[in-house]
């Protein structure tokens, strides 16, 4: 360790600095790591790693980096609040968990340390700790008690209890009654359990107090039932957007809920253009969808998941979970809703279980599976199962609808022998454009064009047809449009499927209640109908590329 002078300190660092920003990254790196190997201010030489690691996108030597730091100034929250992240984004929660668990048992009476893990222990699904880090910041006396009370809210809605969350956002707004925070959020939940005048009630209180919250104008159109053509909400939608001119974001949130507005009324054209500029801002904030990777993509699953690997990789686990999915778009929000109201049937809603588990266990997907065995497949399943135990416990036939985990089939049936596979299939044209007209989350950079979709589309086809090829006995198919046109004669082909008995409630399922927790919040509630069947057509003129795809 050679001590450096503060002056010489001084320049080095600086020109240190001048070569990260200059883009001379290599040679950045090796003076920061000279001043590190010195010793002096190590702190403040740990930080340009840092700084430098994220810009070049080297994740693992981030986060080495910032466990120095921490070394350096371990009761630093920055520190531990910046490694949580990273390790969220590598799939390793539960070691940021284990850094906040060990300042907290030097510093047990830091009440935002508790506040942060609690939010550690919710990405990592371990939701009753969460609980109790909240609970015990709220004890330490935690600053900002609307935001702990609004995020313990959110936190009982991921665990499928709606009156406790609204109790929490009602609790929130106790502390401060314009907490847009926890008044969004309770709108949300209103909107999830079907109280649509209440929702549409909160969120005009939160336009009252800031006009510009986009989201809010975005999600008050969605939630309004329209049925005249000019009806003010559009031309309040239409303000709106130039209005929030420098809120990209914002900008295409309001253009989707003026394209369903558009659409309810039935002027289709300027419906298709208002989709067409929320879809080319998507496009902006997405990595650009690439037809060979994403062909690629689904020939390495092809190519891992046969039936060789399939058999011997099969676990002996007993449950028989039921998988509803498929494309986006294509009616697994619907059928999981009919399946719901049986007796016999609970709805989870969409589980990020499944993609946590693989990003956590997996990685990189799917070539870390070759060298996997049934042992390894076992404890992951049974993580899977612990998880949704301790949201529904004791529950038979339990529903997992997450439409992408039809690229996982392989990989839940190696886990699962007994798994019930339900598969929702929807004419091409239809779940291309509907796809289309639905702000996706996500990286879902295929569904801001109609072509892209199109392409995804058909690789969905291609690795269904493989996975029927492999287990097709275990797989039902649910045709959308012979649903709404024949619903009965396909629920009972569908219950007998999964070895349960006719319910007519499943027909009046709109009377079953409980949460609906997807895009497909409103459309869901209305009446069965065959309107969306050959939707395309109202938009051929304007999309012609729907007749071809």
């Amino acid at each position: 360790m050679t001590n450096i002078p503060r002056a010489g300190f001084r320049k080095a660092f600086r020109a240190a600095r001048t070569l990260h920003q200059e883009g001379k990254l290599a040679e950045a790196e090796v003076a920061y790591r000279k001043l590190e190997s010195a010793g002096e201010h190590r702190e403040t030489v740990l930080q340009g790693l840092f700084d430098l690691y994220l810009y070049s996108g080297r994740p693992q030597q981030a986060a080495e980096t910032l466990i120095a730091l921490i070394q350096e100034a371990p009761d630093s929250l920055t520190y531990h609040a910046h490694l949580a992240d990273l390790l969220q984004t590598m799939g390793q929660p539960e070691v940021a968990i284990g850094f906040y668990e060990r300042l907290l048992e030097r510093r047990p009476d830091l009440a935002d340390g508790h506040f942060s893990l609690a939010l550690q222990y919710k990405r990592a699904f371990r939701y009753r700790e969460a609980l109790r880090a909240y609970e015990k910041a709220l004890e330490l006396g935690v600053s900002d008690l609307q935001e702990v009370y609004s995020n313990i809210g959110v936190l009982y809605s991921d665990m499928r209890d709606a009156a406790k969350a609204q109790e929490m956002y009602e609790k929130a707004l106790g502390v401060d009654g314009d907490y847009v925070p926890a008044l969004f959020n309770l709108a949300g939940l209103c909107e999830e359990i079907g109280e649509r005048e209440r929702a549409i009630e909160i969120y005009e209180r939160i336009l009252a107090a800031n006009p510009q919250h986009w989201d809010s104008i975005a999600r008050l159109a969605q939630a309004k039932k329209i049925a005249d053509s000019e009806d003010p909400v559009i031309d309040r939608l239409r303000s709106a957007i130039e209005d929030a001119g420098d809120d990209p974001l914002g900008r295409e949130g309001l253009y989707f809920a003026l394209g369903k507005i558009l659409d309810s009324v039935s002027r289709f054209e300027e419906a298709f253009a208002a989709y067409e500029a929320g879809n080319a801002l998507g496009k902006q904030r997405m990595q650009p969808y690439d037809r060979q990777v994403t062909a690629q993509a689904f020939d390495q699953l092809i190519n891992i998941f046969d039936p060789d690997w399939i058999a011997q990789h099969e676990t002996e686990c007993t449950a028989s979970p039921i998988f509803v999915c498929g494309m986006f778009r294509s009616g697994s929000t619907l059928i999981e809703q009919m399946l719901g109201a049986h007796p016999e049937i609970t709805s989870a809603g969409e589980l990020d279980f499944l993609p946590w588990l693989i990003q956590k266990n997996m990685a990189p997907y799917p070539q870390r599976l070759i060298e996997m065995s049934a042992s390894e497949l076992q404890l992951i399943g049974n993580e899977y199962l612990k998880l949704t135990g301790r949201l529904f416990p004791d529950v038979a036939n339990l529903t997992d609808k997450r439409p992408d985990n039809f690229l996982h089939l392989g990989l839940v049936k190696a886990m699962f022998p007994r798994a019930r596979i339900v598969y929702t299939r929807r004419s091409r044209p239809d779940n291309c454009l509907s796809v289309f007209f639905q702000q996706l989350g996500g990286n879902l950079s295929y569904t801001t064009d109609l072509e892209d979709t199109a392409d995804y589309y058909a690789q969905h086809v291609r690795l269904m047809d493989h996975w029927q090829a492999c287990f097709a006995d275990d797989i039902h198919t649910v045709d959308y449009e012979e649903l709404v046109s024949s619903p009965e004669p396909v629920l009972r082909g569908l219950l007998d499927s999964l070895g349960l008995k006719w319910d007519k409630r499943c027909l009046d399922f709109k009377r079953s209640g409980g949460s609906v927790k997807t895009a497909s919040i409103w459309q869901v509630r209305e009446r069965l109908h065959q309107s969306s069947s050959g939707r395309w057509r109202n938009y051929e003129t304007v999309a012609p590329q729907l007749k071809t795809l």
